[in-house]
């Protein structure tokens, strides 16, 4: 393959992923997925995955082309499926459509899928080429990769702190730390992450109402950590009917406060009642289960700094993002409690990206 040939490759799956990012928070727990499809140098087809349990990205540029696609050369960042789930198999359309050459940015993890998509498109006679933009293609559906091979949600730490590492201050104000921009990049992050996780202080202090602030978004289901069931039911998350919401207590305090637990009930909170120590802390490992049993694939975790230490310590978190704003307070609320002694033993990120939004930094990090 000459340069010129690779770069009109990476040139059109380039133009996929600008596809598949079109149904971030709609498609999931399913990948976000884009296709082009090319014939005789022109793009003749363009489709991508809209929504979860509709058709998916092959189908939709099929679909959408001008002429035959008979011949033609199909982009899509993730390996067709090749398999029935709520839409038949996207390798036996592209087979019985005469597709001649099919370019794969990455595999799916799916491993009822991996490979064999791949396998029954060249037993076809199709030529395959894959892992073209394998980089940018899988940490685009980073979610979905995590959620198909372990069954738990991926779980993001959103901080917001001073350049003194502190997320409030001593009297446990952190309105407004960061920048309107960033928060305006907050609410949006929201809409993309199926739930959004907060402790029983974060509600009792600062009573958020953790949405996406946005008509027309996606609001994010909201999960409350309450281990020891301090929470009161007049927080506006109870009340304000914009998002489902659950409440996670231990089963201990769900036997002593069981009136309590009836008012909760009565306002439709969704109770989750799980195991805990005596202290009534919930393994983050357990929790990610449940809800991942229920089909929520990613946790956007805000606060506060007990919550963070916890999926730090319990290695539960899988990224970090964190919003440091140009101020410094000396005493305060700091945005973690690892109460780590020895240097060598620090908690380490991976492929670390930044970035400004205005005079606001921000860091992106992998656990």
């Amino acid at each position: 393959m000459t340069n010129f040939e690779k770069q009109k490759d990476e040139y059109f799956m380039l133009e996929c992923l600008s596809l598949a990012r079109k149904g971030i928070g709609l498609v999931s727990p399913n990948p976000m997925v884009g296709a082009v499809i090319v014939k005789k140098g022109r793009v003749i087809g363009r489709g991508y995955h809209h929504y979860f349990g509709g058709p998916h990205a092959e189908v939709n540029a099929i679909a959408n082309s001008t002429e035959s696609v008979k011949g033609s050369t199909v982009y899509v960042n993730l390996e067709p499926c090749n398999i029935f789930g709520k839409t038949p198999p996207c390798t036996d359309l592209l087979i019985l459509k005469g597709i001649k050459r099919v370019v794969i940015g990455s595999l799916d993890p799916n491993p009822l899928v991996k490979g064999k998509g791949v396998k029954q498109l060249r037993k076809a006679g199709i030529d395959v080429q894959t892992d073209l933009l394998g980089d940018e293609c899988r940490k685009l559906n980073e979610v979905f990769e995590n959620f198909i091979t372990t069954h738990l949600p991926f779980v993001t730490l959103k901080i917001a702190q001073t350049l003194d590492g502190k997320i409030a201050d001593s009297n446990y104000r952190s309105r407004w730390i960061s920048n309107k921009t960033s928060r305006e990049l907050v609410y949006k992050l929201r809409s993309q992450y199926d739930a959004v996780l907060v402790g029983a202080k974060t509600i009792i202090k600062d009573n958020p109402e953790l949405t996406s602030h946005s008509t027309g978004k996606r609001n994010p289901i909201r999960i409350v950590l309450d281990g020891n069931f301090n929470c009161s039911s007049k927080a506006t998350v109870f009340n304000d009917n914009k998002s489902k919401t659950f409440l996670v207590i231990t089963k201990r305090a769900a036997k002593i406060n069981h009136k309590k637990k009836e008012e909760f009930k009565d306002k439709e909170v969704n109770i989750v009642e799980l195991s805990g120590n005596t202290a009534g802390q919930i393994s983050t490992h357990r929790l990610l289960k449940y809800f991942g049993t229920i089909g929520i694939s990613s946790i956007l975790v805000e606060g506060g700094a007990n919550i963070f230490s916890r999926f730090v310590q319990e290695k539960s978190a899988d990224k970090l993002l964190m919003f440091v704003a140009p101020k410094l307070l000396g005493s305060g609320i700091f945005s973690f409690n690892l109460n780590i002694k020895d240097i060598n033993k620090s908690v380490r990120l991976k492929n670390i990206n930044n970035f400004m939004l205005e005079d606001d930094l921000v860091l992106e990090g992998y656990f």
